[in-house]
């Protein structure tokens, strides 16, 4: 099936541009020759490896700047210098002269020392193949892994969260992009194998949310694994397969756990659907939620972002829990925790964001009261068994888009949403600033996966440091005119921490 055209230009381009007004990630694709720098104490995680060819490499890049300069002197002489640019009448090979520089005749000697130079992009070579949303704010990241010198070849990892004005605005720029909103369970698996399964090209970067994409290459094209340097994950159902490949000793290559750095799971996952999750709830079915009963199962950092929004708004919330941890910290935050079939009856609205499977079950479908709303803000569609409703004697009513009313025989409809799905992303949009943290952190991954020298990781699943946590925090923080404080070598000492971080130890809890 082919994506959408591509007729609406000027929505693409303000989709994307908006997306990159905000975004850090965005700064790197406008100046790609830029390199990241880090702090000398981050060398063992940051620093580029020595590879073959790169010292021959750097005499190249002196000769040729010798051989460069020493040449172009033969387009000028000596009065040259002594005339001033502005005095200068110049046109470039394009008869344009909007510009005022030294020489014009310069400019292909500059040529091939930017080339010299497009050699050391820190993803120069990389393969990436992705498998993610595909929105304005991905958009960014992926037009700057391309800037970085990566090909990349992308699906969705929704079959209602892509954009199509988005996508289509990708495929106009050159990404082989397979997605459209709205896929077919067999569209998708589709998808994902045109991206993979590309005669002469072969991937050797995973970019997975959700591990769809490491599942279906474990299932059908086990040998692309010989080339993969390594696979960077970023939710919560990808990050828990991986551990499940590794504890089989099935994980044949290293891995980034993106999902449980602090900058993806407080600010992606905690402030993120604090936001979105009303959003979605409020574009989808328009309900006043003061007063109103509502239940969300799961009070990790997504569940706790819903429930300070919906408290907010004056929503009497319960929770539901397996983990004492988390279910005392509810009761502290002022929710009472329940067991769902207590109060399966009585509540207006059902929200799912536990990871796991079969958690709203068809028993408890038929226990909801009527016109009772049920959605999802895990990743995975399996928390809210949708299945069990497609029967003869229950009816399904679209009314409008990502909504459904499903009809019992005696009349009673429940509002599901999104199909069961991700509701935040089917139904409505994100936050860019906090998703350019998230994707930061991504590119960061990839970026020290790809460049890695052999031996550094084994075939296991890996954290980042906490040091790269700091650095990504850290560039975010100018948009704010946040300004932080310095500690002074006296304070330093005493803490016995390096002035320039880390500042907590790995086991400390944001």
């Amino acid at each position: 099936m082919p994506l959408p055209g591509v007729g609406e230009e000027l929505k693409q381009a303000k989709e994307i541009e908006d997306a990159e007004k905000y975004s850090f990630m965005a700064t790197v694709t406008k100046a790609p020759k830029k390199q990241i720098q880090f702090a000398d104490d981050m060398q063992e995680f940051t620093k580029f490896p020595t590879k073959t060819g790169r010292r021959s490499l750097s005499r190249s890049i002196s000769q040729s700047s010798t051989d460069s300069y020493s040449s172009a002197a033969s387009y000028t002489d000596s009065s040259d210098d002594e005339v001033s640019p502005r005095e200068k009448q110049q046109t470039n090979s394009k008869g344009s002269s909007n510009f005022c520089v030294k020489n014009i005749k310069q400019a292909e000697f500059g040529r091939r020392e930017i080339e010299i130079a497009e050699q050391e992009k820190p993803l120069a070579g990389a393969k990436i193949v992705g498998c993610t949303h595909i929105t304005a704010q991905t958009a960014v990241l992926i037009e700057t892994l391309c800037a970085l010198g990566a090909q990349c070849r992308w699906s969705a990892c929704n079959i209602y969260s892509t954009q199509n004005e988005v996508a289509a605005a990708l495929a106009e720029a050159g990404v082989a992009v397979f997605a459209w909103k709205g896929e077919s369970e067999d569209d998708f698996w589709w998808c994902i194998d045109r991206c993979v399964n590309m005669d002469g090209w072969q991937a050797n970067m995973i970019l997975d949310d959700g591990g769809d994409l490491t599942h279906w290459v474990y299932k059908k094209y086990p040998n692309v694994f010989k080339k993969i340097r390594g696979i960077v994950e970023e939710s919560v159902t990808g990050v828990h397969r991986l551990y499940q490949l590794s504890k089989a000793g099935k994980l044949c290559v290293p891995a980034m756990n993106v999902n449980d750095s602090v900058t993806k799971q407080k600010f992606d996952n905690l402030y993120c659907c604090r936001e979105s999750i009303l959003d979605g709830l409020k574009r989808t079915t328009d309900v006043m939620f003061g007063g109103k009963q509502v239940v969300v199962c799961g009070y990790g950092e997504v569940g706790k972002g819903c429930c300070a929004a919906l408290k907010a708004l004056g929503a009497i919330v319960y929770i539901t829990e397996i983990d004492p941890i988390c279910a005392l910290q509810a009761c502290m935050d002022g929710f009472r925790v329940v067991k769902l079939n207590e109060v399966i009856r009585q509540v207006d609205v059902v929200i799912t964001c536990t990871g796991n499977k079969n958690v709203v079950t068809r028993e408890h479908l038929d226990r909801m009261k009527n016109s009772c709303i049920v959605c999802n803000m895990g990743h995975s569609n399996t928390e809210i068994d949708v299945t069990s409703l497609r029967t003869p004697e229950l009816t399904w009513e679209r009314v409008r888009s990502q909504v459904d009313h499903v009809i019992w025989p005696d009349g009673k409809r429940v509002v599901l949403l999104a199909e069961g799905r991700l509701l935040n992303l089917s139904c409505s949009t994100v936050p860019t600033f906090v998703l350019s943290i998230t994707a930061t952190t991504q590119a960061l991954a990839l970026i020290e996966l790809y460049n890695a020298p052999e031996g550094r990781y084994k075939q296991d699943v890996y954290l980042l440091p906490k040091k790269m946590d700091e650095y990504v925090a850290s560039l975010h923080l100018p948009s704010f005119d946040a300004h932080l404080t310095e500690l002074t070598d006296d304070q330093a000492k005493y803490l016995g921490l390096n002035k320039n971080g880390p500042f907590k130890p790995n086991y400390y809890r944001y």
